[in-house]
């Protein structure tokens, strides 16, 4: 009852306000993490990865300034500020690989390519491990509030899985092409059976690894779970704030 009811507050706009400061920190945050070891040997695109890491970062004054009674009405302005901070973040992963990769930026739907069919698939393994943590904690994953509701879609899923899905999958695809690991697509653009497994192997891997968290050190799974119940309290108004899981790097 809770969580239907804070579609209608401005606690559900708190909430996607702070799933979107989330992955703009996590998505900044990862861009500097990566780009550390190019200070030396690249200094030109370490410098250019910086400057989108810093521009990124810009979108959080925005952020900032919205405000409203009810996540409805302003989504339209939390996701345009969303997609022009992913334009920059996606910019600066291009300079990020080590080798050279066939890539057009960031696709979706139909993608053909082995990078964006590599963090499709990995997102969807990400996807499940958070509509378990989001059931584990009784709330519904259909009734989200950054995302929009539609028969069939799992929208907290969505809304939740943005603070998690640069630390998880990002990270992993990424290093998975610059140690030159095999992914194979099939004649019709789908990824091999032996790559799928191999892409599996790395995300969960990656699930199990530690990360900071409330001044402890905990495996990313058990982390989603605690953010998943963070959320709980907070949609019961045991929590005062909703703050989103944010990586160190």
């Amino acid at each position: 009852r809770a969580q239907l009811q804070a579609r209608d507050s401005d606690k559900g706009l708190a909430f996607a306000k702070g799933i979107a400061e989330g992955k703009l920190r996590n998505q900044s945050n990862l861009l500097k993490y990566l780009s550390k070891n190019r200070r030396e040997k690249q200094p030109e695109i370490y410098a250019e990865v910086r400057l989108l890491a810093d521009e990124v970062l810009d979108h959080l004054a925005e952020l900032e300034r919205v405000t409203g009674a009810t996540v409805d009405e302003c989504r339209g302005v939390l996701l345009s500020i969303e997609g022009r901070a992913a334009q920059k973040y996606w910019a600066g992963v291009k300079h990020l690989f080590l080798t050279e990769v066939d890539w057009p930026g960031r696709r979706t739907q139909g993608a053909t390519d082995a990078v964006n069919a590599a963090l499709n698939y990995g997102y969807g393994i990400l996807y499940g491990q958070v509509e378990r943590a989001l059931v584990l904690a009784g709330l519904d994953p259909y009734a989200g509030f950054l995302h929009v509701d539609r028969p069939g879609k799992a929208s907290l899923v969505f809304d939740l899985v943005e603070e998690f899905r640069q630390t998880v999958v990002d990270r992993t695809v990424i290093a998975i092409f610059n140690r030159a690991m095999a992914v194979v697509l099939d004649e019709r653009g789908r990824l091999v059976e032996a790559s799928r497994r191999s892409i599996a192997e790395k995300i969960l891997a990656r699930l199990d690894g530690p990360e900071p968290y409330e001044g402890k050190r905990h495996p990313l799974r058990a982390i989603i779970q605690m953010q998943a119940r963070h959320l709980a309290t907070f949609l019961r108004s045991e929590r005062g704030v909703y703050e989103p899981f944010v990586a160190s790097w």
